[in-house]
Protein backbone atom coordinates (compact mmCIF):
# COMPACT_ATOMS: atom_id res chain seq x y z
CA UNK A 1 0.00 0.00 0.00
CA UNK A 2 1.55 3.76 -0.68
CA UNK A 3 1.65 5.80 1.59
CA UNK A 4 -0.27 8.98 0.82
CA UNK A 5 1.33 12.47 1.93
CA UNK A 6 -0.73 15.08 3.49
CA UNK A 7 -3.31 15.85 5.64
CA UNK A 8 -6.68 14.28 5.54
CA UNK A 9 -9.04 16.02 8.77
CA UNK A 10 -11.03 13.48 9.84
CA UNK A 11 -12.59 15.59 12.71
CA UNK A 12 -12.96 19.44 14.00
CA UNK A 13 -14.31 20.56 17.56
CA UNK A 14 -16.13 23.24 16.62
CA UNK A 15 -17.53 23.74 20.05
CA UNK A 16 -14.31 24.62 21.13
CA UNK A 17 -14.07 27.28 19.08
CA UNK A 18 -17.42 28.60 20.54
CA UNK A 19 -16.69 27.86 23.83
CA UNK A 20 -12.74 28.47 24.17
CA UNK A 21 -10.56 31.50 23.15
CA UNK A 22 -7.93 29.19 21.26
CA UNK A 23 -4.14 31.19 22.44
CA UNK A 24 -1.93 28.31 21.40
CA UNK A 25 -1.94 25.12 18.76
CA UNK A 26 0.07 21.79 19.22
CA UNK A 27 0.63 18.93 17.53
CA UNK A 28 0.82 15.41 18.60
CA UNK A 29 0.59 11.99 18.33
CA UNK A 30 -2.11 9.34 20.08
CA UNK A 31 -1.26 5.67 20.99
CA UNK A 32 -4.51 3.68 19.95
CA UNK A 33 -5.11 -0.13 18.66
CA UNK A 34 -5.38 -1.06 15.03
CA UNK A 35 -9.24 -0.71 14.96
CA UNK A 36 -9.42 2.25 16.28
CA UNK A 37 -7.42 3.51 13.79
CA UNK A 38 -10.08 1.76 11.23
CA UNK A 39 -12.66 3.59 12.70
CA UNK A 40 -11.23 6.66 12.24
CA UNK A 41 -10.43 6.06 8.49
CA UNK A 42 -14.37 5.57 8.47
CA UNK A 43 -14.30 8.69 10.12
CA UNK A 44 -16.20 7.83 13.09
CA UNK A 45 -14.99 9.98 16.21
CA UNK A 46 -16.42 12.70 18.27
CA UNK A 47 -14.50 15.37 20.08
CA UNK A 48 -17.39 17.11 21.54
CA UNK A 49 -16.65 17.72 25.09
CA UNK A 50 -13.36 16.56 25.73
CA UNK A 51 -10.30 17.47 26.89
CA UNK A 52 -7.11 16.74 28.03
CA UNK A 53 -4.99 16.20 31.04
CA UNK A 54 -1.44 15.98 32.85
CA UNK A 55 -1.55 12.91 34.62
CA UNK A 56 2.01 11.84 36.12
CA UNK A 57 3.88 14.40 33.59
CA UNK A 58 2.34 12.21 30.51
CA UNK A 59 -0.37 14.28 28.37
CA UNK A 60 -3.70 12.08 28.51
CA UNK A 61 -7.00 12.36 25.90
CA UNK A 62 -10.12 12.29 28.00
CA UNK A 63 -13.64 12.32 26.63
CA UNK A 64 -12.94 11.24 22.78
CA UNK A 65 -15.27 8.75 21.35
CA UNK A 66 -14.30 6.53 18.91
CA UNK A 67 -16.83 4.26 17.55
CA UNK A 68 -16.14 0.55 17.51
CA UNK A 69 -15.06 -0.65 14.23
CA UNK A 70 -18.01 -2.84 12.48
CA UNK A 71 -15.64 -5.81 11.82
CA UNK A 72 -13.54 -5.45 14.78
CA UNK A 73 -15.13 -7.96 17.38
CA UNK A 74 -13.79 -8.64 20.33
CA UNK A 75 -10.43 -6.79 19.38
CA UNK A 76 -12.46 -3.74 19.90
CA UNK A 77 -11.79 -1.49 23.17
CA UNK A 78 -14.04 0.99 24.67
CA UNK A 79 -14.94 3.59 23.00
CA UNK A 80 -14.77 6.34 25.45
CA UNK A 81 -11.51 4.99 27.11
CA UNK A 82 -8.47 7.18 27.99
CA UNK A 83 -5.76 7.83 25.26
CA UNK A 84 -2.34 8.60 25.69
CA UNK A 85 -0.90 11.84 24.01
CA UNK A 86 2.55 12.03 22.40
CA UNK A 87 5.05 14.47 22.95
CA UNK A 88 8.17 16.09 24.22
CA UNK A 89 8.78 16.14 27.91
CA UNK A 90 9.59 19.50 27.85
CA UNK A 91 6.05 20.39 25.83
CA UNK A 92 4.26 18.40 28.11
CA UNK A 93 6.11 20.90 31.57
CA UNK A 94 5.20 23.50 29.88
CA UNK A 95 1.62 22.82 29.22
CA UNK A 96 1.16 21.72 32.47
CA UNK A 97 2.66 24.77 33.85
CA UNK A 98 0.49 27.07 31.79
CA UNK A 99 -2.42 25.08 33.03
CA UNK A 100 -1.93 24.90 36.31
CA UNK A 101 -0.35 28.72 36.87
CA UNK A 102 -2.81 30.66 34.05
CA UNK A 103 -6.10 28.85 34.27
CA UNK A 104 -6.27 27.74 30.91
CA UNK A 105 -7.39 24.28 29.38
CA UNK A 106 -6.45 21.80 26.94
CA UNK A 107 -8.87 20.82 24.33
CA UNK A 108 -8.57 18.79 21.23
CA UNK A 109 -9.59 21.26 18.26
CA UNK A 110 -8.47 18.35 15.12
CA UNK A 111 -8.08 15.05 14.52
CA UNK A 112 -6.20 14.12 11.08
CA UNK A 113 -4.02 11.78 9.70
CA UNK A 114 -0.48 13.31 8.72
CA UNK A 115 1.21 10.64 6.15
CA UNK A 116 -0.85 7.90 7.24
CA UNK A 117 -0.41 8.92 11.17
CA UNK A 118 -2.70 9.90 13.71
CA UNK A 119 -2.44 13.31 14.84
CA UNK A 120 -4.30 15.38 17.34
CA UNK A 121 -4.14 19.16 17.46
CA UNK A 122 -4.40 20.59 20.97
CA UNK A 123 -5.01 24.31 22.10
CA UNK A 124 -4.22 26.55 25.10
CA UNK A 125 -7.78 27.40 25.57
CA UNK A 126 -9.18 30.27 27.88
CA UNK A 127 -12.84 30.09 28.36
CA UNK A 128 -15.59 32.37 27.11
CA UNK A 129 -18.06 34.34 29.03
CA UNK A 130 -21.46 34.20 27.81
CA UNK A 131 -21.11 37.99 26.36
CA UNK A 132 -18.23 37.10 24.30
CA UNK A 133 -20.20 34.22 22.45
CA UNK A 134 -22.93 36.54 22.22
CA UNK A 135 -20.25 39.10 20.68
CA UNK A 136 -18.66 36.68 18.25
CA UNK A 137 -22.10 35.31 17.12
CA UNK A 138 -22.97 39.07 16.17
CA UNK A 139 -19.63 39.40 14.57
CA UNK A 140 -21.00 36.20 12.35
CA UNK A 141 -23.95 37.28 11.33
CA UNK A 142 -22.81 40.55 10.62
CA UNK A 143 -20.55 39.00 8.16
CA UNK A 144 -22.86 36.98 6.61
CA UNK A 145 -24.49 39.76 5.92
CA UNK A 146 -21.47 41.73 4.13
CA UNK A 147 -20.78 38.66 2.30
CA UNK A 148 -24.61 38.23 1.21
CA UNK A 149 -24.57 41.69 0.46
CA UNK A 150 -21.46 41.66 -2.09
CA UNK A 151 -22.37 38.69 -3.63
CA UNK A 152 -25.37 40.66 -4.93
CA UNK A 153 -24.34 43.96 -5.46
CA UNK A 154 -25.38 45.12 -8.92
CA UNK A 155 -27.01 41.98 -9.87
CA UNK A 156 -30.44 42.89 -10.07
CA UNK A 157 -29.59 47.48 -11.20
CA UNK A 158 -29.51 46.55 -14.91
CA UNK A 159 -33.25 45.41 -15.03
Amino acid sequence: MAIVKGIKVIAENRKAYHDYFIDDKYECGVVLSGTEVKSLRAGKVNLKDSYCQVKDGELWLIGVHISPYENGNRYNLDPMRNRKLLMHKKEIIKLFSKTKLDGLTLVPTKCYFKDSKVKFEIGLARGKKNYDKRDAIGEQDARRDIERAMKYKGRYDKI
